[in-house]
């Protein structure tokens, strides 16, 4: 990212004041794609007051603003540094699982992919909820509001005019073109619009949509939804701040204290908080401050405040597999998001709902196993992966305390591959993108394949079981629904507790078909619609 571009980012995105307030209206706690959504749409009204509370630091960065950098940013102070809980599933492994830790979460530091998710994602929702409007044609209007579409028109389904600048990626690298056409030859069709019809059917491949503007710059939820209302006096920003607990009077959440730059706070909430701290530390805080499964707090001497057993629970994630490798004959410095393909498919003709998504990896990318095992290309000219991806996994995992120490990280059990059909379905799609990446339209762009070569049985599992990591997209373990085991209800309150909700992708019941930045946005969205209404605030407007 060139000096000018930085030098052309506006002041307020930077947080000057050191001042904390005792109150505020509500406070958002998590900068993330969620939070910004959250924040933005409440300071709306000039009349409240919001603090949105973030872990990380700025974003004013190059490797934030230049999104084909976004991979280079895990393992930085802008990644949380997960890691899953050693697992048989893939053979003993302990998966990175990268969280980002920065205003704007993970929408800073992604791939910029917006993939709104398949129709029956959000009619499954309305149902879990028994709310009509988190069904699909509910959700639409709202992504129309929000979006500027600059991709084929399409009336029902595309917005202009919106705050989020969706494009396809411009003159994206040529090996691009060779795997349209080779999904085509088995039977994947191409369509002008991943977020289109193909998500109301069979699928497709195609052209991602992104969030980029000025070649490479990233459309981040932060640069959206914040950075133009960081000089609103009813808005506050905080960066570097990490929440340790809510202040919970008899039912009722009062307020949040927090710890920064080595200095403790507790600062009221005289409305509501809105945890959108992720799908990871989401469930940690309500177990940190007594809502959870009674006898997890009680192992860590926690008082329980509500006994929620669903709480960290029911965690779920794309996997995401590091390969299929193929070495370029000649190399191709990624462009746009370093991730122009996609495709969306099903394992098995009788799915409902597709539950495979591969993703066009322009770099060699392998597992600290088989990056070894197969001895990878080095450089990021030097090889591209054509990435097998699992939409909807069968598997369920968990989040759970490692103590009552809030700077201690939660335990993650991924559980990866933890039912026979996902292993079934990771199977088919290793078949899929190795016979798409061999196929006769990538030939001028392979001079061999890296990884993993015609794998048979067990040996193909056990390639799938070290290969296996994640998507990025932790979701699903504070869940909306109706059963014990849901977390908050249609109105995403938690249940039990007054003056508290969760707005972020951890109330998923299921998580969605595709990346998973577009529905959080969505649930940001929703949470602001329903707390307006609930305080008595008008609804925003379509292109504010």
């Amino acid at each position: 990212m060139s000096e000018a571009t930085l030098a052309g980012l506006k002041v307020d995105r930077e947080i000057l004041t050191e001042s904390v307030r005792a109150n505020y209206d509500f406070i958002v706690c998590g900068g993330g794609a969620a939070g910004c959504v959250v924040a933005r749409r409440l300071a709306e009204n000039p009349e409240v007051s919001v603090l949105l509370i973030e872990a990380g630091g700025s974003d004013r960065v190059p490797s934030v603003v230049d999104s084909t950098q976004w991979m280079w940013n895990i393992g930085t102070e802008r990644d949380w540094g997960f890691k899953a809980e050693p697992s048989p599933t893939v053979n003993g492994r302990t998966p990175l699982l990268p969280m980002g830790k920065v205003l704007g979460g993970g929408s800073s530091v992604n791939g910029s992919v917006w993939a709104r998710g398949h129709k029956h994602d959000f009619d499954n929702w309305a149902e879990a909820a028994g709310d009509a409007a988190w069904n699909y044609e509910s959700v639409l209007a709202i992504y129309r509001r929000v979006e500027d579409w600059q991709g084929p028109k399409d009336a029902h389904r595309r917005g202009t005019g919106g705050l989020l600048n969706i494009l396809q990626p411009e003159n994206p690298i040529p090996l691009v073109a060779g795997l349209i056409e080779g999904a085509k030859a088995i039977g994947i069709p191409y369509v002008d619009d991943m977020n289109g019809a193909a998500m109301e059917g069979e699928g497709g491949c195609g052209l991602p949509n992104v969030l980029v503007q000025d070649g490479n710059q990233r459309v981040s939820m932060a640069a959206t939804y914040i950075h133009p209302y960081m000089d609103r006096p009813n808005l506050a920003v905080l960066l570097c701040a990490e929440i340790t607990r809510l202040e919970i009077s008899g039912k009722r959440v009062t307020g949040v204290s927090f710890v920064r730059r080595g200095r403790s706070y507790t600062v009221s909430a005289d409305k509501e908080v809105v945890l959108s701290l992720g799908a990871i530390n989401t469930p940690k805080l309500l177990m940190l401050s007594g809502i959870g499964d009674e006898q997890h707090l009680r192992a860590h001497g926690i008082k329980v405040v509500q006994h929620l057993p669903g709480v960290g629970k029911n965690f779920q994630d794309h996997i995401l597999l590091a390969g299929c490798c193929f070495e370029y004959i000649t190399p191709e410095p990624p462009r746009n998001n370093a991730a122009e393909f996609v495709f969306i498919a099903k394992s098995d003709p009788s799915l409902k709902t597709p539950d495979l998504m591969p993703v066009l990896e322009e770099t060699p990318f392998g597992s600290e196993v088989t990056a070894q095992q197969f001895d990878l290309p080095v450089g990021p000219a030097s090889a591209w992966t054509l990435a097998p991806g699992l939409a909807r996994p069968d598997s369920r995992g968990e989040v759970r305390l490692a103590s009552a120490n809030p700077f201690d990280k939660a335990l993650i059990h991924a559980n990866f591959l933890g039912t026979e059909t996902d292993m079934r379905a990771m199977v088919r799609c290793v078949e899929m993108c190795r016979e798409i990446g061999n196929s006769i339209f990538c030939t001028p762009y392979r001079k061999r394949e890296v990884m993993p070569g015609p794998l048979q049985g067990l040996e193909m599992e056990n390639f799938i079981r070290n290969a296996a990591g994640t998507y990025f997209h932790q979701s699903c373990t504070a869940k909306m629904g109706r059963d014990d085991m849901s977390v908050v209800d249609g109105a995403l309150k938690v249940y039990g507790i007054e003056g508290l909700r969760i707005a972020d992708a951890s109330i998923m019941p299921q998580i969605t078909t595709g990346n998973t930045m577009a529905p959080t946005v969505i649930i940001g969205e929703r949470a602001a619609e329903i707390i307006a209404a609930h305080h008595g605030f008008a609804a925003v407007a379509k292109a504010s």
